[in-house]
């Protein structure tokens, strides 16, 4: 799902009990890599929804959020931020920080 404005993200945020945030611009050609990965990994059985926004369109939210480069990828909790990631390691990386957020 894609989003490009402040109130809509925010409502997914506090909308799911597990949302991922993912974070980019078009671009930027890291970006292109690590939508690649977040494409495989949304598809692997986990328990979060999956939003993409391009960061050009969120200037308030960036700064709410403090953040600081893209890719970046926010995983939420109940609406509580839980993990920032801005290294998009790998797609088996990217799967055990989803569980780990998940078993907590």
């Amino acid at each position: 799902m894609e989003v490009s404005n402040t109130e809509a993200l925010n409502d997914l945020i506090e909308g799911h009990t597990l949302e991922a945030v993912y974070l980019y611009t078009p671009m930027c050609g890291t970006c292109q890599v690590a939508s690649k990965m977040i494409d495989v990994v949304e598809k692997l059985p986990q328990s979060f929804h999956f939003v993409k926004a391009n960061l050009n369109y969120l200037p308030q939210f960036a700064e709410e959020q403090s953040i600081e480069s893209v890719p970046c990828l926010l995983l939420f909790k109940d609406g509580v931020e839980r993990e920032r990631i801005y290294a998009f390691q790998s797609v088996p990386f990217l799967y055990e920080s989803l569980n780990k957020i998940t078993d907590r």
